[in-house]
Parts: structure tokens; C-alpha cells; sequence
């Protein structure tokens, strides 16, 4: 894969996004990962610019009124999360860029870079298997893991809108499938932009 390109992962909470995102970054030195800004403060050693770019909600809020940002979202009332379009470009100057995000994000991300994007959607085999995992982490209540499960069940249905979708059954034969969509990547990649611009209009 050429340097400045764009590799997008989402998925629904419990699918084993994480892993696969890891592995890649590990497996393939050209990778660096996204660094987002936000509007919470931060946590423990978290440093400005390094592990994100924090703003107070008003500053965050001008630079969504200035179209500083590529995807940005309001998780709630003052909570933004969001990628800025500079801090990108900076990064693609020097590597491939590999992005974390909600569907939604994923599906702007992709609608913004076109050519330059690959959407990996992972996604559980099926949804019981899902609310299994989430019970199986052993630090979620009943009630937040049916809350999850009810959001992955919507999150799913934006896995056509991927340009490649991984099912995560096994993650020996997941991380094999991964390595090939990547590995493609260098040669060509399939492009849905009419279906994406069809989701965020929809969404």
C-alpha cells in the first residue's frame, strides 16, 4: 500500500475491532493511528496532540463552524469527538493513516477521501454471539449490554456501505482475511460513494 492512503475500521461494540486494528498496526510499520480531538478533558497522562487534540466545547464548536473537521460527532450535550481535516493531511504527508470510528464516522470518512479511503467493516457472525462477548467481559451491566446489542443491531446494517466486510468467528481466519484486503489494497480498491452519500443522507 502507498503511503497517503486512508484505512477505515468500524464496527458494533463486542466484534473485535480492537484486535484486528492492533494487529495491523503492529504487522505493518507504515501504519499510524488517527489522533482525534475532543472536548473532555483529559485522562491521567494523556498529552495534547499526542493522544488527542483537546478543546473546551466552545472551542470545538468554532472549529465545526470554521469546517475544521472531517467527521465530528456530539456524543452528548458538550462531549465532541471529532477528526480534524489538518491534522490528516499533516500525517499523510508521512505515512498511511488508520482511522477507529462509529459507522457513521466511518461512512463520512470514506464519502471525504474516495480513492484514498478502504472501509473495513468488521462484524460478529451473528447478534446472540455478540451479546455472548459483551456478557463474557465480565464489566458490563445487563441493561448497558442490551443497550449495545440494540445499537449493533442498527450498527450492522451499514456493513453493505464497507468496502470489504470481515466477520469476526474466528480471529485466526479473521486476522488471515484482513492481511488479504490489505494486501489487495495495494492494487486496487472498490469504491461505494453513491451508497454512502445515500446513508449519511438517510442516517
Amino acid at each position: 500500500m502507498k503511503k497517503g492512503k486512508v484505512v477505515i475500521f468500524s464496527a458494533p461494540s463486542g466484534s473485535g475491532k480492537s484486535t484486528l486494528v492492533h494487529f495491523l498496526m503492529d504487522k505493518d510499520s507504515s501504519f499510524g493511528f488517527s489522533v482525534s480531538a475532543t472536548s473532555r478533558p483529559p485522562r491521567g497522562e494523556e498529552k495534547h496532540g499526542v493522544d488527542y487534540f483537546f478543546f473546551t466545547p466552545d472551542e470545538f464548536r468554532a472549529r465545526i463552524a470554521a469546517d475544521e473537521f472531517v467527521e465530528y460527532e456530539e456524543v452528548y450535550p458538550g462531549r465532541f469527538y471529532g477528526t480534524l481535516k489538518s491534522q490528516v493531511e499533516h500525517q499523510l504527508e508521512a505515512q498511511n493513516i488508520l482511522f477507529d470510528v462509529d459507522v457513521k464516522g466511518g461512512c463520512s470518512l470514506k464519502k471525504y477521501y474516495g480513492e484514498r479511503a478502504l472501509f473495513i467493516f468488521v462484524q460478529a457472525p451473528s447478534v446472540e454471539i455478540l451479546r455472548e462477548r459483551l456478557i463474557g467481559r465480565g464489566d458490563t451491566s445487563m441493561d448497558e449490554i442490551e443497550k449495545r446489542v440494540s445499537k449493533a443491531e442498527y450498527e450492522m446494517t451499514f456493513a453493505k456501505f464497507a468496502d470489504r466486510v470481515i466477520v469476526n468467528d474466528d480471529l485466526g481466519r479473521a486476522v488471515e482475511d484482513l492481511s488479504a484486503v490489505v494486501q489487495a489494497a495495494r492494487c486496487s480498491v472498490k469504491f461505494q460513494k453513491n451508497l454512502i452519500e445515500e446513508v449519511l443522507e438517510h442516517a
